[in-house]
């Protein structure tokens, strides 16, 4: 019997590359998305931690692992507010990625909250539309309602109290209820969590244990001054008891109302200040902490991008200001921290990115369409190594007071002392 040698080879050669492209189809086909823990709390200077200032006292062990693990961004900043709620625009300005002249009305007026077009075009229905299971607890209020209730599963409330019911924890528990229930149905889709917090914006309840730690007491009485205890956090280089000229905001509610300062700038009420801060913000590193923990376990967090940030700084006594109405480095600035699948570890980046610059970058690590009424920059570029920068110059503005107040920071930023 004559064998056809020459045609058994070619039926073998296409039989390999059939399974050879099945195979790849199949490995296409199965390859996870990755899944998103975008993090943002509420009034945090990047300089209370020590992934920015070696010299803090605030210990957030969870986040400095982050930062070790992933990508530290060092000019990351807000652009600005156009009234005292500085949070508002700020988070207006995460969720549509535009620019803070181009937002929605509740941004200035946050009684506004009537439906607009770009509700959306905002974090929650991008990743709806994209296949992505999505999920938001944050505070409520000074906030974007439009965007929020985009989200398929949202748990809001404002918890600043010193209690697992009261505090941050509540919010690290709608996280973890949320993670069981998808083990629960082997939800295989992939996952955006909006894990927000409402400290450590004041009224600064730590809990009990964790104030001790920095010596601090929920002060209560105007008429008097809170113990100085030595294990309180030093005064930042940069403390003056009093703004050297006027600032633009009169009886603004954060210099003359906030509950234990007051506006008293003595050296013990604003070390227990900053001690009742560090407090808050070591306790939201302990419920980050047990997120991770969970997303380990269920074998997710490889495959997840993490993103912590705040919505703007704060001063707590820093050039002899307490809150978020200015444009110094320590308010204007904001801490940005990006792990993930090709996050390159243990690296810095200058950036010199806004925090509307978030949802195109998500987009593009996601992999899906950024809408088109995005003017925003994806920093995806900076994170692959491929840029140090997006911009050149950035500016910064507040125009809440009786004057305008405006900042440049040129090629690298600019330092306010």
């Amino acid at each position: 019997m004559k064998i056809d040698y020459k045609g058994f080879t070619l039926v073998f050669i296409a039989l390999s590359l059939s399974f050879s492209v099945y195979g790849q189809e199949k490995n296409k086909e199965t390859k996870k998305r990755p899944n998103f823990l975008f993090v943002l709390v509420d009034d945090q200077s990047p300089f209370d931690l020590q992934v920015y200032d070696p010299k803090s006292k605030l210990e957030t062990p969870v986040i400095s692992k982050l930062a070790s693990e992933g990508t530290v961004i060092e000019a990351a900043h807000h652009m600005g507010s156009m009234n005292g709620a500085v949070c508002t625009p700020s988070r207006h300005m995460i969720m549509t990625g535009r620019t803070l002249w181009h937002l929605p009305p509740s941004a200035e007026f946050q009684k506004n909250t009537a439906p607009h077009e770009l509700d959306k075009q905002t974090i929650g229905a991008v990743f709806n539309r994209a296949g992505y299971n999505t999920m938001r607890t944050c505070k409520k209020g000074n906030s974007y309602p439009g965007a929020n209730e985009q989200f398929t599963v949202v748990h809001d409330a404002v918890k600043r109290g010193g209690t697992e019911e009261t505090g941050s924890a509540w919010h690290s528990k709608q996280v973890l209820e949320y993670l069981g229930d998808r083990e629960k149905v082997k939800e295989e889709n992939p996952f955006f969590i909006y894990f927000g917090f409402s400290h450590p914006h004041d009224t600064r309840d730590g809990t009990p244990e964790l104030l001790a730690k920095y010596g601090a007491v929920n002060h209560t009485d105007k008429n008097s001054l809170p113990p100085a205890n030595g294990k309180q956090p030093e005064l930042q280089d940069n403390y003056l008891e009093a703004h050297p000229f006027f600032h633009g905001h009169p009886e603004l509610r954060d210099e003359e109302r906030v509950s234990g300062v007051w506006k008293n700038r003595d050296e013990q009420t604003v070390r227990n200040e900053l001690g009742r801060e560090y407090a808050c913000s070591e306790n939201i590193d302990i419920q980050l902490g047990k997120v991770l923990k969970k997303l380990e376990a269920m074998g997710e967090l490889d495959n997840t991008y993490i993103v912590y940030t705040s919505d703007h700084g704060m001063s707590i006594g820093r050039h002899g200001l307490m809150g978020k109405q200015n444009l110094y480095e320590h308010t204007w600035r904001v801490p940005m921290i990006i792990k993930g699948p090709g996050v390159p570890s243990g690296k810095r980046a200058e950036g010199n990115i806004y925090l509307m610059d978030i949802l195109p970058t998500l987009c593009d690590l996601a992999g899906i369409e950024t809408p088109n009424t995005v003017e925003a920059k994806s920093f995806k570029p900076v994170l692959e190594g491929k840029k140090e920068t997006v911009r050149e110059v950035m500016y910064g503005v507040y125009s809440g007071g009786t004057k305008p107040r405006y900042a440049l920071s040129e090629k690298r930023r600019l330092e306010i002392d």
